[in-house]
């Protein structure tokens, strides 16, 4: 009998985990436009992955243009996770680029905290000109 009883009690804690992890669902929505001088991110999407998924990693797509064609200077966005430098991916002169990247810590499960820039790359003498700087944050702990 009591066996009995232990096993339904494990099988409820099976199923009740199962529901309550198909409940979860990972955080996501849109970029906001970004338009520094000469540069512009559009049509912008975010989606934190679910640990053990896609590394857990943040997940992130956009069109980046270079809206001054004669000004000879590139553009490119900046994505940093938390505990890691920024990582940049550079679009191309004078055209838009569609880009579609994921940006993971690989000694954690899952990707929380994200920061988030676009700028246009003016050389190594001038400061680039970069829009506000985007935060996004999403706390698996407390789903």
């Amino acid at each position: 009998m009591k066996r009995a009883v232990l096993g339904l009690a494990a099988v409820g804690l099976m199923f009740g985990g199962t529901v309550a992890a198909v409940g979860l669902s990972p955080a996501q929505g849109k970029i906001a436009r970004a338009t520094p001088l000469g540069a512009e991110f559009s049509e912008g999407a975010y989606k934190f992955n679910r640990p053990g998924t896609n590394h857990g990693a943040f997940e992130w797509r956009g069109l980046l243009a270079d809206t001054n064609a004669n000004d000879h200077h590139n553009v490119y966005v900046e994505v940093k996770v938390h505990g890691h430098g920024w990582v940049r991916y550079y679009g191309k002169q004078r055209r838009s680029v569609w880009l579609h990247k994921f940006n993971w810590d690989g000694a954690q499960r899952y990707t929380g905290k994200v920061k988030f820039r676009v700028c246009r790359d003016r050389g190594a003498i001038r400061p680039d000109n970069c829009a506000l700087e985007q935060n996004f944050l999403y706390d698996w702990d407390h789903r």
